[in-house]
C-alpha cells in the first residue's frame, strides 16, 4: 500500500539562540502525530547576520538533537568534552540523556542551509548517558536510485547501513530528484514516517508540498515521491512511535511533570549535569 499525506506543516519565522532566525517547522503542537519527532528547525539564508550570533552554551535533557549541515558550518562544544566541526553535507548526532550543556557556532559561509531536529528518548532511556557523534562525509554513503540519488545520513536502505543510534532505530536519508522525476521506497508498513522538503517542490500521491513543508505520512510500505516545478531535494526520516506522555519545557523533554520540574531544580542548585564537567 503506498503512503499518503496525513497532515503538512508549513512553519513560521521565529528566532533562538542568541538571535538566529530559522523557521520552526515542527513544535510542541505537533508532538502527537510526528511522534517521536518533536521539533524541527530550518536554517536557510546567505545572509551571515540571520545565523552568526549562533547558541550558545545552554542544557538539554531526555532528547537526541541531530543537526543536518548540507550547506555552511557548525561548531559543537559541551560540558563533557567534545569539541567538534561539521561542514557541507555532514550531519551532528548529540544524546542528551541525564543531561548536557552545549553550545553551537555558526560561522559565516556562502549559504547556511540545514535541519535540527529533536529525537525524543524512551521513557526507559531518558536518564542515559550524555554522548556526541559526527557523521562526516566519509561516512555517508550516496546510492544512485531510479529518479535521483539518495544520501544515507543515518539507519539502513536496503541492504546498505549508516550510523545508528542506541535508542530508537531512525532511518534519515537526503533524496535528491531529477527534475520532472519520481522516486519508490520500500519500507515497514507500521513505521512512523516523515518528509521534509528541503529544496523544491514535491508530490506524494497527487498532494503538492512545497518548499520547506514537513508532511506525516499514512502507513504503508511504499512511498513515491515526484518532483514538482524541477527537481527537489526532500529529508526522509523513519522511526517508531514511542506513544509516551511528553512534558516538555524549553530545552528539557521529560515524561511527567514532577521529572519536569526535577530538572529545573537542578539546573539551579548545580545538579543538573551527572557527567564530569569538562567546559
Amino acid at each position: 500500500m503506498n503512503r499518503s499525506v496525513v497532515k503538512k506543516v508549513k512553519g513560521f519565522r521565529t528566532e533562538d539562540g542568541a538571535g538566529v532566525s530559522l523557521v520552526r517547522v515542527l513544535s510542541h503542537k505537533d508532538i502527537e502525530i510526528f511522534d517521536p519527532i518533536l521539533m524541527l528547525d530550518s536554517f536557510d539564508s546567505i545572509n551571515t547576520d540571520d545565523y552568526t550570533a549562533g547558541f550558545p552554551m545552554h542544557p538539554h535533557r531526555g532528547i537526541e538533537t541531530v543537526s543536518y549541515v548540507y550547506r555552511g558550518r557548525m561548531q559543537h562544544r559541551d560540558s563533557v568534552g567534545n569539541e567538534d566541526s561539521i561542514a557541507n553535507g555532514e550531519v551532528q548526532w548529540m544524546t542528551a540523556g541525564s543531561g548536557i550543556l552545549h553550545e553551537e557556532s555558526l560561522p559565516a559561509s556562502e549559504r547556511m542551509l540545514g535541519v535540527q531536529l529533536w529525537l525524543n528518548l524512551p521513557a526507559k532511556n531518558k536518564m542515559c548517558k550524555p554522548e556526541y557523534h559526527s557523521i562526516k562525509n566519509s561516512d555517508i554513503k550516496e546510492i544512485d536510485i531510479d529518479g535521483g540519488k539518495l544520501r544515507l545520513l543515518a539507519g539502513r536502505f536496503g541492504e546498505h547501513e549508516g550510523y545508528k543510534g542506541k535508542y530508537l532505530p531512525f532511518d534519515y536519508y537526503d533524496i535528491h530528484i531529477a527534475s520532472g522525476s519520481s522516486v519508490e521506497l520500500d519500507m515497514d508498513e507500521s513505521n512512523s514516517v516523515m518528509i521534509f522538503t528541503l529544496l523544491g517542490n514535491v508530490s506524494v500521491e497527487g498532494e503538492y508540498i512545497e518548499e520547506k513543508t514537513a508532511a506525516k505520512l499514512s502507513n504503508g510500505d511504499k512511498l513515491r515521491i515526484r518532483a514538482e516545478d524541477g527537481k527537489a531535494q526532500v529529508l526522509f526520516m523513519s522511526s517508531k512511535k514511542l506513544e509516551e506522555s511528553v512534558v516538555w519545557g524549553g530545552p528539557i523533554v521529560m515524561n511527567t511533570r514532577d521529572e519536569l520540574l526535577e530538572a529545573f531544580d537542578e539546573l539551579d542548585n548545580g545538579t543538573f549535569l551527572k557527567e564530569k564537567i569538562y567546559y
